[in-house]
């Protein structure tokens, strides 16, 4: 039976990207408690503002049935986050702090070199001032307030978050120095970080929010799902491609208990967290990462190393650039799937299917498309001739690339995504800074902020971080790291291995550049609403 989850408890950036719900714009801004009981007072305050799981009623769902709660649709949501210096600061009881687990009581940035951060630089020279509090605990970060908007037809945020931003100075104000607004952020706005989706110009002459990511890819595709995130009728289909891999080869949605406090995970276990339970239960946690982009360097490469590809591969220019992303990303730049569409010849046909099917509203066509853009497995590519062991695809979820015995001939003794499973996460956040052309600046403000949501940031965020994007050796690519967010030296190169019947060598993409840094980030539990009442009222009881 499905898992009914407490939607009116639970935080609304938790289960859904907002960026997928149409709220294009987005800002953090990040506070710091100096007394504990005014800030449990402006706590209690912000509280009516945050925006629950709650569904709001959509024209594209089917009739709810009768007695179904909503929440109204939101012009700004908000929601909020503490770090562990956060909760101690609002005076919850040690008892209860001393279940958190160690990485989120240390904090993001005394892990830099567990996470590989302190690259190419420490972060005292990278990252953003306000993330380095340098032994200032007035400068310390405490907690986050994230505002994501909806959009007007010009593309700008629409004005309910200036206004919301502006209730929010206030009340802190209103503090009298008792709790402070850091700034500190790079950017035109050093009070908070500003977020948008990359805009395009309609027909009309309105703006409207992409799907892309500065290095022009179709990003946010295949995020996890686990059981309880949608309801029954969505979660048929949802959970293809984007679930676990059962051995029998169908799809199944995660344990709740991977993203959600309180409830079983994977190994049928409950995730460790501060006592009592209804302070833990329905919460997550979150990683804060600024990752700044530099596109320059990345249209550079690109460039560069198609020459080599082109003259190698025998083919057209724009082919051999438009192949190298497709094989660094694992991706082609509109999100098709290598494993679906394996050669440039193959891509460009998937495309024409689209446009067709759009042109002549077929819509089982369409279906089956979007189906393919997340339906895979590597199974049939057990010498990444079709999408690179190292690519970025292949490492953030390996899928069933893990299974000992995936080259197996008894479909039997498949264990599908058994060992990847307890390595997913889920995907919020959107980019910033103006969209990045190709002759833009790198020491311009261009990137994304991901906000990395898991119940446990070690075995999950860490994890992956750590192992899969600055490691190797569980792809067989020795000590290449991931060809576009992983750290780069001199030597730094990515294989691209040759399809044997194609009679073509492999291809070396060699001195990669630093394609993505760090520019700051932090642990955040997201509590439930029930955690943010007890905490704003100051009754945790660990007992």
């Amino acid at each position: 039976m499905a898992t009914q989850l407490d939607l009116a408890d639970i935080q609304g950036n938790v289960l859904t990207a907002y960026g997928r719900l149409g709220f294009p714009k987005g800002r953090c801004l990040l506070l710091n408690i100096v007394e504990a009981r005014a800030g449990r007072r402006l706590l209690d305050m912000v509280r009516p503002y945050v925006t629950t799981a709650l569904r709001w009623p959509s024209s594209k769902d089917k009739a709810p049935p009768p007695g179904t709660v909503f929440q109204r649709r939101p012009q700004v949501a908000v929601n909020v986050s503490f770090t562990f210096w956060g909760l101690l600061a609002l005076g919850v009881p040690i008892r209860t702090l001393r279940g958190m687990p160690d990485e989120f009581i240390d904090g993001m940035p005394a892990r830099a070199d567990i996470l590989c951060d302190n690259f190419p630089d420490r972060i005292e020279k990278t990252w953003d001032p306000v993330w380095l509090w340098r032994e200032d605990p007035r400068r310390r970060v405490h907690v986050l307030l994230t505002l994501n908007a909806q959009a007007n037809p010009d593309g700008t945020a629409v004005a309910r978050l200036d206004e919301l931003t502006a209730e929010i100075e206030a009340l802190v104000r209103a503090t009298e120095g008792k709790v402070t607004l850091l700034d500190g952020h790079r950017g035109p706005e050093s009070r908070w970080q500003d977020l948008s989706a990359l805009m395009e110009r309609q027909p009309d002459g309105s703006m409207a929010p992409t799907p892309r990511e500065h290095f022009g890819f179709t990003d946010a595709i295949g995020d996890a799902v686990f059981d309880g995130q949608y309801p029954p009728e969505r979660m048929a289909g949802a959970v293809i491609g984007q679930g676990k891999l059962l051995p029998d080869q169908s799809w199944a949605p995660l344990a709740t208990g991977e993203f959600l406090l309180g409830h079983p995970d994977e190994s049928q276990e409950i995730p460790s967290a501060g006592m009592p339970l209804d302070f833990s239960r329905n919460g997550t946690f979150v990683a804060y990462r600024k990752l700044h982009q530099n596109v320059a360097a990345w249209h550079a490469a690109m460039d560069r190393m198609a020459v080599q590809f082109a003259a190698v591969m025998g083919v057209p220019q724009e082919e051999a650039c438009e192949t190298l992303k497709a094989k660094i990303a694992g991706r082609w730049t509109d999100g098709v799937p290598l494993m679906a569409a394996p050669t440039y010849a193959e891509w460009r046909a998937f495309q024409q299917r689209r446009a067709t099917a759009e042109a002549q509203d077929d819509k089982a066509t369409l279906a089956a498309l979007a189906r393919a853009m997340v339906d895979f497995t590597f199974r049939s590519d057990p010498l990444g001739a079709k999408c690179p062991f190292g690519s970025h695809l292949r490492r953030s979820n390996t899928r069933d690339m893990m299974d000992p015995l995936l080259t197996s001939d008894d479909p039997k003794q498949l264990n599908g995504s058994v060992l990847n499973n307890r390595r997913r996460i889920l995907r919020r956040g959107l980019p910033y800074g103006q969209a990045a052309l190709d002759a833009v600046a790198d020491d311009q403000e261009h990137g994304i902020v991901m906000l990395a949501t898991c119940a446990n940031l070690f075995r999950q965020f860490e994890f992956v971080q750590q192992q899969w994007m600055q490691y190797g050796l569980d792809f067989n690519t020795g000590n290449d790291t991931c060809p576009i967010v992983g750290n780069h030296g001199e030597d730094a190169k990515f294989v691209i291995a040759a399809d044997p019947a194609s009679g073509k060598p492999p291809f070396i993409c060699d001195r990669l550049p630093q394609f993505v840094e760090t520019r700051g980030g932090e642990y955040f539990v997201t509590p439930s609403m029930t955690a943010l009442r007890m905490i704003a009222a100051g009754i945790v009881d660990p007992t």
